[in-house]
């Protein structure tokens, strides 16, 4: 079965926020748990996984489903199946790193040791916060077709750069953006910590649209 061909793309909804946060965990490699581990304090009794999904359910700025697009396959009994995610949403103009970062990282967060490599950003872009694909997915173009959707989405807005994150460790996807044309602007040494899978250094990845 060609399940790339059965692919449905739509916005998230808050049923799935769930589903989403599974795909942050997978984007992110480790990066949200710490994030999460930060807020469990918040929510008490939840899981790492459980307060990223309430996170995602009930923020109001970028870091909600509201960023989301999914996408989906129906399975043989017409049900939707998920296959992946993308979170995007504008890095607005700044003057200064620290007006970028203020916008995209929790206030409470800011000064944070083991964050500070993830407050790279390019001002007046058009950032993919996440893109996972779940592992029985892989290797069908979804990934291909999620940064043809993000440069559209770019476009629409007036946006001139799309601009992510990678673990330069991470090689299959960095030879994803790579081979489809984003460049590497800027990196910083990632602060090693248990819950997260890389070390080295992390990417700020550039493509004009």
């Amino acid at each position: 079965m060609n399940t790339l061909a059965q692919t449905t793309f739509r916005a998230a909804t808050v049923n799935d926020c769930p589903t989403a946060a599974r795909l942050m965990q997978l984007a992110s490699d480790g990066v949200c748990d710490y994030i999460w581990s930060l807020q469990q304090d918040e929510f008490p009794g939840l899981s790492r996984l459980e307060v990223g999904a309430k996170q995602y359910a009930t923020a109001e700025g970028n870091y909600s489903y509201r960023s989301c697009l999914m996408a989906f396959t129906t399975d043989d009994q017409g049900q939707e199946q998920a296959q992946g995610m993308m979170m995007a949403y504008q890095i607005s103009p700044a003057s200064t790193e620290s007006e970028v970062t203020s916008e995209e990282i929790p206030e409470e967060m800011l000064g944070i040791e083991v964050l500070t490599p993830y407050m790279l950003a390019q001002p007046n872009s058009w950032y993919i916060c996440a893109l996972a694909v779940f592992p029985q997915y892989q290797g069908q173009g979804l990934g291909t077709q999620f940064l043809a959707l993000a440069a559209a989405q770019a476009h629409e807005q007036g946006l001139p750069h799309l601009s992510l994150l990678c673990f330069e460790q991470n090689v299959g996807a960095l030879r994803l953006y790579q081979r489809h044309g984003f460049g590497i602007v800027d990196r910083a040494h990632v602060v090693p910590h248990p819950l997260i899978h890389h070390t080295g250094d992390i990417l700020l990845m550039t493509k004009p649209v």
